[in-house]
């Protein structure tokens, strides 16, 4: 059974539970109401009766006028019993019929409450029942010396009223009451079935966009998300099951969203994992093939040649070195591991100790070095390690893909409290189509050439732990152009 189901069930349960007390409280008010009306209206009998002449003598009740009298009261109004009753509640004559009056002794108590005047109704002790009460009217017969000689005991409602009534009620009264009973119970139940539909309803909706969530049918389940907003935005579904729509489609939103990352992070390692396979494999393979060579032509190879294939495969070696200290230092990068270590320190310093580095390749290939250096340039604040491996990163990058006879030039200048450096070369440029994929992953360029590869990605993340990012910018007559930007040292120190 679903929510709707067992909330109905148990409303059905209690409603049908609260009808039957009500009807039984109702049962009950008026049987009381009643009995308190007959008690009041009924309550001078007893004495009427005691004033109709002396029912006690000194040798006891007078049996013939107890029986003429009481005989003549019943006849006159059946439901009504009356007995006599000497000073300790003793009963001492009656009218009933052999073998009706069950106990022989009433408690006064109950009718000292009455003479007293005490509030309606009073229940007494039926003589006829072994354990029943019932209402009564109650006198005092006064004896000698003004003391109570015994009572006149009225028992208002006795057998013939209790079958009467008992009759009626069952054709009438009870049939009545249950149908009414019956009638209240269906409406209010039609009622609550609808208000829990109603408001059981927008739950209903949610479940099924969760059952479509787990089930993979995420456009399933957003395009009853949707509509769930579009209930609670109207103000047809507010309180706490709004709350929960709005909490689960930010949370569906977030997860599906999360789930899209992953997929793409997946597709991105594959894609660098065989990308740097591809790294490897050209100089292992070269790597392997000389140090072959040496080994099965050792004898046979004059010294300049064995000495060629050694510059070789240590070339190689050191590219293969280079590529996996690359690949560790950017899963440290990524994974946080490092952390920059702040100072102030003069950029354009920096970048000439960079030129003097790459001055020989530069040189080997006829590419001109230039840095334009705006005057006065303020320190920036930053780690300088870092930073060198950025500079480092995109002057080697820069030189591989600028032609030979080309031009590199750096720029630095202060803006907005920031110094910007500025790289750019005279070589190809890099593609349209491969511009937004740039900065995530190694990419290839007709199957051959590289365009970024791991040390794009190292500068990426670098620049990221300074709160900084690199992009690619066009500029008339340059190549690839890359600009990012420092924080100066005193504005640094400020905040």
């Amino acid at each position: 059974m679903n929510l709707s189901q067992r909330l109905s069930l148990v409303f059905s349960a209690l409603l049908l539970a609260c009808c039957a007390v009500s009807a039984w409280l109702q049962i009950r008010a008026s049987d009381l109401h009643d009995q308190q009306v007959i008690q009041a209206v009924s309550h001078d009998l007893a004495s009427h009766i005691a004033q109709n002449g002396p029912l006690i003598d000194r040798s006891g009740p007078r049996a013939d006028m107890l029986r003429a009298l009481f005989s003549q009261l019943m006849a006159v109004n059946p439901s009504v019993e009356v007995y006599l009753l000497d000073a300790n509640g003793a009963i001492r004559g009656d009218d009933a019929p052999p073998g009706h009056v069950k106990r022989n002794h009433v408690d006064v108590r109950p009718i000292r409450r009455f003479l007293a005047g005490e509030g309606l109704p009073i229940f007494g002790d039926d003589p006829r029942s072994v354990s029943g009460r019932k209402v009564f009217s109650a006198a005092a017969l006064p004896g000698a010396n003004g003391a109570t000689a015994g009572y006149i005991y009225v028992v208002l409602l006795g057998e013939a009223h209790d079958k009467w009534a008992a009759r009626i009620a069952r054709n009438a009264v009870l049939r009545t009451t249950l149908w009414s009973m019956t009638l209240v119970a269906l409406a209010g139940l039609i009622a609550g079935l609808i208000a829990f539909r109603l408001i059981t309803r927008p739950l209903g909706r949610l479940t099924e966009a969760v059952r479509d969530f787990d089930a993979g049918d995420e456009t399933g389940a957003a395009a009853k998300l949707s509509s769930l907003g579009m209930l609670s935005a109207r103000g047809r579904a507010r309180g706490e099951i709004a709350i929960l729509e709005r909490a689960f489609q930010q949370m569906s939103n977030r997860i599906a969203q999360q789930w899209r990352e992953l997929t793409y992070r997946d597709q991105e390692r594959r894609e660098l994992i065989a990308n740097i396979s591809h790294d490897l494999r050209t100089p292992l393979t070269s790597l392997h093939g000389y140090l072959e060579a040496l080994s099965l032509k050792f004898d046979q190879l004059e010294q300049p040649e064995r000495r060629r294939y050694l510059s070789i495969a240590l070339l190689q070696s050191t590219k293969v070195g280079h590529l996996a200290q690359s690949l560790f230092e950017l899963a440290r990068l990524e994974h946080g591991q490092i952390q920059p270590a702040a100072e102030a320190f003069s950029l354009a310093d920096l970048l000439q100790d960079v030129f003097e580095k790459f001055e020989l390749a530069a040189e080997a290939r006829r590419i001109s070095l230039r840095a334009q250096i705006s005057t006065r340039l303020p320190e920036v604040y930053a780690d300088l390690g870092m930073i060198e491996r950025v500079m480092t990163n995109l002057l080697d990058n820069a030189i591989r893909h600028t032609p030979e006879g080309g031009t590199i030039e750096v720029e630095l200048a202060p803006s907005n409290g920031k110094v910007t450096v500025t790289v750019s070369d005279t070589g190809p440029g890099i593609p349209a189509q491969l511009r937004d994929s740039l900065f995530q992953r190694p990419v290839n360029v007709g199957g051959a050439q590289r365009i970024g590869g791991l040390g794009l990605l190292i500068v990426q993340q670098i620049l990221h732990l300074h709160r900084s990012a690199i992009s690619l910018v066009d500029r008339e007559g340059k190549g690839g152009t890359f600009l990012f930007s420092l924080d100066v040292a005193v504005a640094t120190a400020d905040r």
